[in-house]
């Protein structure tokens, strides 16, 4: 479409750095709400079930996806036919992407709970109905006022939409005279009251919580050039037929399988954390991982060589899997307390 090759430069970066850009976004975009729906709808036991299968999973997916970006596929033959090895990885990501959507969009039907109930005069002893007058604590938005309604049945009830992160909202079979919430709208001016009137726990979990995510993502960021510019002593900007690049290319790919090696790492920690918290508990947890990763990622920096770099890319595995699983496992914490 364009001729001009330095042009033509351009728009490849500028489409490219758009297409990153808008994958980044879409990809922390849907992490929140899965995270929310899970506060929303799940016990206390549940949600940290689920934060560790979450944790688990990510992992087991960041491996897969740093495994294919390691492997050469240049002189493959899938290779050869879609031009270059960059065009095959961006076909293996589009390829999955596209699966495991469509398998996502028809896996659970789900039907949400009509504005309007059924009234009945009885319902089954063992029917659930839903507490208006439960104080959700902090987090939870204002209510309207509501009227009271007959509770409906089990097979009436469907799945809510998510609320805010930490709201859960009561199921209990101990009320008489139970009412039907209207639906609450979050706006601007709701949520920025909500953050300054934050109480000291959440605001300092806050504050660390971003300051690891901060640590964790530079490191990230720019371990592949790390490798092929500190530990392999290549040259990006040398001749692309030159030694110093090609040496600074193998670097890049080593770097690929140290972050394969952190996101195995993060999957299999993630199980362990279950038998470290009865004895160290939720705080203790989050202590060590950021420890850990301090430790790790200054003895890189102190010994740059291929066997230690390699080695202690597991500890990015401990932060990445402290980063998903711990500050959630706080926040049920915090509320579980905040309702007792």
């Amino acid at each position: 479409l364009v001729s001009n090759r330095s042009l033509r430069s351009t728009w490849a970066i500028v489409v490219v750095m758009f297409g990153v850009v808008l994958f980044d976004f879409a990809a922390d975009f849907i992490d929140g709400p899965i995270k929310a729906y899970l506060f929303d709808v799940c016990s206390h036991q549940d949600k940290e079930r689920g934060l560790h299968y979450h944790a688990l999973l990510t992992g087991l997916g960041g491996a897969c996806g740093y495994l294919v970006g390691a492997m050469d596929w240049g002189h493959s033959a899938i290779g050869r036919l879609l031009g270059s090895e960059y065009q095959v990885i961006y076909f293996f990501s589009a390829l999955t992407w596209g699966i495991f959507l469509t398998i996502h969009l028809f896996s659970i039907p789900e039907q949400p709970l009509g504005k309007e109930i059924s009234t009945s005069d009885s319902s089954p002893p063992s029917a659930l109905h839903l507490l208006g007058s439960h104080s959700n604590g902090y987090g939870a938005l204002a209510k309207e006022p509501v009227s009271p309604v007959v509770p409906a049945s089990i097979s009436d009830l469907r799945p809510r939409s998510f609320s805010a992160l930490g709201e859960a909202n009561s199921v209990t079979s101990s009320a008489k005279q139970p009412i039907k919430e209207a639906q609450k709208r979050m706006t601007f001016r709701s949520l920025m009251t909500t953050v300054i009137n934050m109480p000291n726990h959440y605001r300092c979990l806050c504050v660390s919580h971003l300051l690891g995510w901060t640590a964790f993502l530079c490191n990230m960021l720019f371990f592949t050039d790390f490798m092929g510019q500190i530990v392999y002593k290549g040259n990006p900007y040398a001749d692309h037929n030159s030694t110093a690049y090609v040496t600074y290319e193998r670097g890049v790919e080593v770097g690929c399988w140290g972050l394969c090696i952190n996101a195995v790492s993060s999957a299999l920690y993630s199980y362990v954390q279950r038998f470290l918290l009865p004895y160290i508990g939720l705080k203790g947890l989050y202590f060590m991982g950021y420890f850990v990763f301090g430790m790790g990622t200054s003895l890189i920096g102190l010994f740059p060589n291929i066997i230690a770099t390699l080695t202690l890319c597991s500890v990015f595995g401990v932060m990445s899997s402290t980063l998903y699983t711990i500050p959630f496992n706080l926040i049920a914490e915090y509320q579980r307390e905040e309702e007792v």
